[in-house]
């Protein structure tokens, strides 16, 4: 099999534009190639998050979404027009396969019974972060969704990933014993007239 990406650097997108699969130019700041470049820069968190994670099976399930996200933003590059049969996309197995994923490390953790501070281990951090931009993805392609014909997977997709990144991140936490960190909520500060009153 021969070299997919023979030249790195085109010079073709220095005007502005690039290219969508079928060849169709577009902006760089149009809301399609927004949505693909966040869904890059998610599969760029997630790699960071791998590289920070001891446990050898969490890095395997991540890598396993970032498999599934090289699909989603495939997906997002392709114009609908332009979708032939056998071309890659996300489909309701990969949703599925998040919500098992999710089952499998949520039954490990209790109810939470306040917010969590994103952070903890490195990894704890990192996949905390990359839950973050992956909900922007998801809103990008819901605007995205408004203007173009998008595949019904993706959002659900992304929906459902986030929270697999939630509870990934509490999972990486557990097992290098870096307790969470709950959030404190500030007490009620006495009211102006109330303050008044008892001044006097």
């Amino acid at each position: 099999m021969g070299a997919r990406l023979t030249t790195i650097t085109t010079r073709t997108g220095d005007s502005g534009m690039t290219g969508l699969v079928g060849g169709r130019r577009v902006s760089k700041d149009s809301p399609r190639i927004e949505a693909l470049g966040t869904a890059d820069e998610l599969n760029s968190a997630l790699g960071l998050a791998c590289a920070f994670c001891r446990a050898t099976s969490l890095r395997a399930d991540l890598m396993r979404i970032q498999n599934d996200l090289c699909t989603l933003s495939a997906e997002l590059a392709t114009p609908p027009d332009r979708f032939v049969a056998g071309m890659p996309r996300i489909e309701s197995a990969h949703v599925a396969g998040l919500e098992r994923l999710f089952e499998r490390h949520q039954a490990r953790h209790g109810s939470l019974r306040e917010f969590v501070l994103p952070g903890g281990s490195r990894a704890g951090a990192a996949l905390h972060l990359a839950r973050t931009v992956c909900r922007r993805a998801e809103r990008l392609c819901v605007r995205l969704a408004r203007q173009e014909k998008l595949g019904e997977f993706v959002v659900p997709y992304l929906n459902r990933l986030s929270d697999v990144l939630f509870v990934l991140a509490r999972e990486a936490n557990r097992r290098q014993r870096v307790k969470e960190r709950p959030w404190k909520k500030p007490t009620a500060a006495p009211s102006r007239q109330g303050s008044r009153r008892n001044g006097r």
